[in-house]
């Protein structure tokens, strides 16, 4: 079969050859047609390092159908849809016990493989938004709007915040967050944030800080989490990567709250089954955020693409022979 990898040198991205993966009595093979590539994680934690990366972290959204099936397998039948939480490849092999079982979901008919390859995002996303607590008063910000803070903001929107603040350099994100349901967009890149979330909120602050700017640029933006966050609010970091430590400064965050990603003891499977009904309904919009498909033999191009053009490229997939 073949394979995304990453060999040593920066973007050194390749198409491989590897066997097909053999399966257990609990394990289900799937033949992917679909595959998502998350520029927070995968450029900034693969593409960008110098080492070889093992294939098996290459991705982690992908979308196919049921090959063959483990002995003790009943839950599962060959030839259903699902969507694995699984690498950039042609056959993967999936525990579906894994994880108390949240790493493979079944896909109903009406959801496209297109659609599914977003489903660890939105159960991500899904579950962020439960743990940030948002109350119907209160005034919530979002900064970033890359695929995670798009999915951020419409599974806080279901919470009824009295404000929704989305922050953003790039245009055609922040188009995108209008679309979802943002009632102030700010542009990041011509306007002083903390600036005009103080100007929103009479002062005060906002909140709820939901900061999902990853990579180097999550540095400057951690300090204005911190800076459009008011006293008593929360700032929950999503983001990852940055590369060195993040400045927080002992005044600021007196009297604030600050959540790390998934401080949580709930069970995953819950929010899994709860987003992969999202997408069904539309709950949670993934298509407009498609953008791009590349061929699996053209990856490297698709990789090239986030990395030096993410004003243009924002959704982008890999497609698996059908």
């Amino acid at each position: 079969m073949k394979r995304i990898g990453k060999l040593e040198g920066i973007g050194n991205i390749v198409v491989e050859e590897a066997p097909v993966p053999e399966i257990g009595s609990r394990d289900i093979l799937v033949r992917v047609v679909r595959t998502l590539i998350s520029r927070g994680s995968e450029i900034g934690r693969r593409y960008l390092h110098q080492e070889l990366i093992d294939p098996s972290i290459m991705g982690y959204s992908a979308a196919g159908v049921v090959e063959a099936i483990g002995a003790e397998v009943t839950e599962y039948a060959v030839g259903q849809r699902v969507a694995v939480m699984a690498p950039h490849a042609e056959y993967v092999a999936m525990d579906i016990d894994r994880d108390d079982g949240s790493w493979v979901t079944p896909m109903p008919d009406t959801v496209s493989f297109d659609a599914a390859t977003f489903h660890p995002l939105v159960t991500g996303a899904l579950t962020w938004a439960e743990i940030a607590a948002v109350q119907p008063h209160e005034t919530v910000v979002v900064l970033g709007q890359g695929l995670v803070g798009a999915l951020v903001l419409q599974a806080v929107r279901a919470y009824k915040p009295a404000c929704l603040i989305a922050i953003d350099a790039l245009e055609r994100r922040r188009a995108l967050a209008g679309q979802f349901g943002a009632d102030i967009v700010v542009d990041a890149a011509a306007e002083d944030t903390v600036a005009r979330v103080k100007e929103v909120t009479g002062g005060t602050g906002a909140h709820v800080v939901i900061d999902c700017v990853g990579g180097k640029a999550g540095v400057a933006s951690f300090t204005q989490a911190l800076d459009c966050c008011r006293p008593l609010g929360r700032i929950h970091l999503i983001a990852l990567y940055h590369g060195e430590p993040l400045p927080l400064d002992s005044g600021k965050i007196q009297s604030r709250l600050l959540i790390g990603g998934y401080y949580t003891e709930e069970p995953r499977k819950p929010f899994a089954d709860w987003a992969m009904a999202a997408i069904d309904s539309g709950e949670i919009e993934v298509a407009p955020m498609i953008t791009h498909h590349f061929p699996y033999e053209r990856a490297k191009e698709a990789f090239d693409l986030l990395y030096h053009r993410p004003g243009e490229a924002f959704g982008v997939l890999l497609d698996w022979p059908e």
